[in-house]
């Protein structure tokens, strides 16, 4: 998939905030308890948060496919109801409603990226920034080069740019450990916890963190790559493993995992999922299924969520 095919052209809707503790439910509740909860002058009192904070949590919830928003015929602002994944996760009996589960943070994180995606910048840096260790500056001067040849879209303003650069890294790195910690710091932010991203040992430099997650649950990465074979739109029921560990939008890419990472874990998920296989053809091993790719993948996720609880 290509940058302009997988994402919208959406710069810096979060108020430079980062999602916190907490915000990706209060997306969920607000939009189950009211569609127009946004758009009320009290929505800051019913959510418990400041204006711009309102507007953040609103955004974060759309990003990671928790709720949409449509038009309201013959009036002024959007209605914002939850969506199917937004059910499955937090509904009444959703899968993890207080996220109590780690397996909901790396699913949340998937969501953030998978097209289409509001955040382009964050798409970029998974997808197609190859450096595995950076600065900020390195990161935005390639992201400002990718987005100059995207054909058709407007290109943001330096200081949107800047802001969702620092966005995305404030909500996986952590903390500088030196100098006085700030209150955005002491709340930090729960996709941290999946330490995709490090800081480097010397200097203002950070670096993705390749290789095995053992917090990532394998159920969930094989959702994932149901998943992407339905939003990349791949036709048929199989899909190569090299396909699912390096192609722009991959789970590969998105939980910076190698092919044979993959491998193990689909083949762990495979043999015990009835529809689901890991099979070598002429020497390419790779994935497929019977029957609807996203009905597996809500049937690989009730299991997972129902055995944990």
């Amino acid at each position: 998939m290509r940058l302009t095919e997988a994402t919208l052209p959406i710069f810096a809707r979060h108020e430079t905030f980062h999602p916190r503790y907490g915000w990706f439910r209060k997306a969920y509740d607000a939009a189950a308890r009211d569609p127009q909860a946004f758009e009320r002058e009290d929505a800051p009192v019913k959510i418990g948060v400041g204006k711009n904070m309102v507007r953040a949590i609103r955004f974060w919830g759309l990003a990671a496919d928790l709720i949409t928003e449509s038009s309201i015929p013959g009036r002024r602002g959007k209605r914002v109801v939850p969506t199917p994944f937004g059910e499955r996760l937090f509904g009444e009996r959703g899968w993890d409603p207080w996220m109590e589960d780690p397996g909901t943070l790396w699913l949340l994180h998937w969501r953030l990226l998978r097209a289409p995606c509001r955040l382009p910048v964050w798409w970029l840096a998974f997808n197609e920034f190859h450096p595995i260790e950076f600065t900020d500056d390195d990161l935005e001067g390639a992201i400002s080069a990718h987005l100059d040849a995207a054909a058709g879209w407007s290109r943001p303003s330096r200081s949107s740019l800047k802001k969702d650069v620092s966005a995305l890294l404030r909500t996986y790195a952590p903390a500088a450990p030196r100098g006085r910690v700030s209150l955005d710091d002491t709340l930090d932010g729960p996709l941290r916890e999946l330490r995709l991203l490090d800081r480097a040992p010397a200097g203002a430099r950070y670096r993705f963190q390749m290789g095995p997650k053992p917090l990532l649950p394998a159920e969930v990465l094989a959702a994932a790559a149901l998943d992407y074979a339905v939003v990349a739109r791949k036709h048929g029921s199989t899909m190569p493993l090299a396909t699912l560990a390096s192609e722009a939008g991959s789970p590969g890419r998105a939980f910076r995992l190698a092919e044979a990472e993959l491998a193990e874990a689909l083949a762990s998920v495979a043999a015990r999922t009835p529809g689901l296989d890991l099979v070598a053809s002429a020497g390419i091993w790779v994935l497929s299924w019977s029957g609807s790719a996203l009905t597996l993948h809500n049937e690989i996720l009730n299991r997972y969520f129902q055995d944990r609880a």
